[in-house]
């Protein structure tokens, strides 16, 4: 990368630990450019996306990439003492935005989240303040809901789902046995009631459901061809609880991809997914 560095590894102190961020050189080109800040998939760590980030910072945006709490570079590792859940990492997501402010200030910023990094994404937005945020993409993300599935899909996917929650509730934290990689045993209870029920759980006494409808956040919500766990009917179901916002709904094929997609290739495929959010940020009001 011409001698400059991949990323400098920072962190954000938390409650107990601390998040790992990756913060990508600023793009070639003119200063001050939309900044998109990803947050990953279940047990998917922050290096996993340095693909997408090449590709968005080719397609001229600045890219911070921050590892979810307990997963990659940012700790504890979930144990049986860790009881946190939902409501901490989308505190979480506040918490990067805040050591990030001197950076964003004047800037164009944009959430990014995959898969369980996405409701985070969404879950902050709905249970704060999301004045600080101008946009927000979601890639592959969904509300799990069993029902819907497509075809019988959904009969495997409920009792899968509940007895994971049931395992980790049992050990008290999910050991990462095939899926999702070692999660505290609240990140479980809650990823396995959106399952169940199709609804986010209440939230430090808050209706988050109510929340999430008046979200007002312009959103991206782009779905992939051959998703294994999220197909596009799920992220459908994601989007009609987004009332309030401005909804902008696709699907990313493997035509447009060139190659084969699912849950976690498409991040290796990503460069005309990176042209379309630069596109989508560049749409979005100016600051």
């Amino acid at each position: 990368m011409n001698g400059e560095p991949e990323y400098a590894q920072e962190f954000v102190d938390v409650d107990g630990g601390r998040l790992g961020v990756q913060v990508y050189p600023e793009p070639p080109g003119a200063a001050g450019a939309p900044v998109v800040v990803i947050w990953p998939a279940m047990g998917v760590r922050a290096r996993y996306y340095r693909p997408f980030a090449a590709g968005l910072r080719a397609a001229g945006l600045a890219v911070v990439v921050a590892d979810l709490r307990g997963t990659g570079t940012s700790t504890p590792a979930p144990s049986r003492a860790d009881r946190y859940g939902y409501a901490e990492l989308a505190d979480d997501v506040g918490a990067v935005l805040a050591a990030l402010k001197p950076r964003l200030d004047g800037r164009t910023r944009l959430l990014l989240g995959h898969s369980l990094g996405g409701q985070a994404a969404l879950l902050h937005l709905a249970l704060h303040s999301d004045a600080e945020v101008d946009g927000l993409a979601l890639v592959a993300v969904s509300v799990p809901y069993w029902r819907s599935y497509p075809g019988r899909r959904g009969l495997g996917v409920l009792p899968y789902t509940q007895g994971i929650a049931a395992t980790a509730a049992l050990l008290g934290v999910w050991p990462g046995w095939g899926f999702g990689g070692r999660q505290a045993r609240g990140v479980i209870r809650d990823w396995a009631y959106t399952a169940r029920t199709g609804r986010f759980p209440r939230l430090n006494g808050s209706d988050t459901e109510a929340a999430v409808r008046a979200v007002r956040t312009p959103v991206l919500a782009i779905s992939v061809d051959d998703d294994q766990y999220t197909p596009h009917e799920t992220m459908d179901h994601l989007c009609a609880k987004l009332d309030s916002a401005p909804v902008t709904r696709e699907r990313y094929t493997v035509a447009q991809a060139g190659g084969p997609l699912d849950h976690f290739t498409w991040v290796r495929a990503s460069s005309p997914l990176a042209r379309r959010l630069a596109g989508f940020a560049g749409d979005l009001p100016p600051r």
